[in-house]
């Protein structure tokens, strides 16, 4: 059954592929139903996966293969609170490990455009420290980063 809340992502017919790359890799992630098309169409034939209903780490989503009219850009994305430094380089590493591409401050971009802010919590901690001058250290320590780096983070934190 369809969440009455989901989120629909537009893909270039690499729906099934995105949604099983997201379940193997982030917790609390499945693939559901696959609706293939009942017949020939004009962008496609009969059997080609039209939509694929899946969740990642909870959040419902569908998978639309679209087709190349419109492509995932910043405006949206997905950010995923990390507990430690294995679990951020894991995600990190398997998103752009998997023919994605690095960006700044946490960000990146999987194979097919959609982009992943994997954020450590320490991170998020730090940036909202009462001692403004600490957040300070901290944010500007970021904003050199690709990979979010927890220790030195922590230790820009501690000035």
């Amino acid at each position: 059954m369809v969440s009455k809340n989901t989120i629909c992502l537009w893909y270039n017919g690499a729906a099934l592929d995105a949604a099983q790359f997201y379940a193997a890799t982030f917790p609390d992630s499945a693939v559901g139903a696959v609706l293939r098309a009942p017949g020939d169409y004009p962008a496609g034939k009969h059997g080609d996966v039209l939509t694929v209903e899946f969740t990642v780490m909870g959040i419902p989503c569908l998978g639309l293969n679209g087709g190349p009219e419109f492509r995932h850009n910043e405006s949206f994305s997905f950010q995923v609170a990390t507990d430690d430094q294995a679990e951020t380089d894991r995600l990190w590493n398997a998103i752009v490990g998997n023919g994605g591409e690095e960006s700044a401050c946490g960000w990146c971009k999987d194979k097919w455009g959609l982009s992943w802010q994997i954020t450590p919590r320490v991170l998020m901690e730090a940036i909202a420290d009462p001692d403004r001058a600490a957040a300070k250290r901290a944010f500007d320590a970021m904003m050199e980063m690709g990979k979010i780096d927890i220790a030195s983070i922590e230790a820009a934190r501690r000035g």
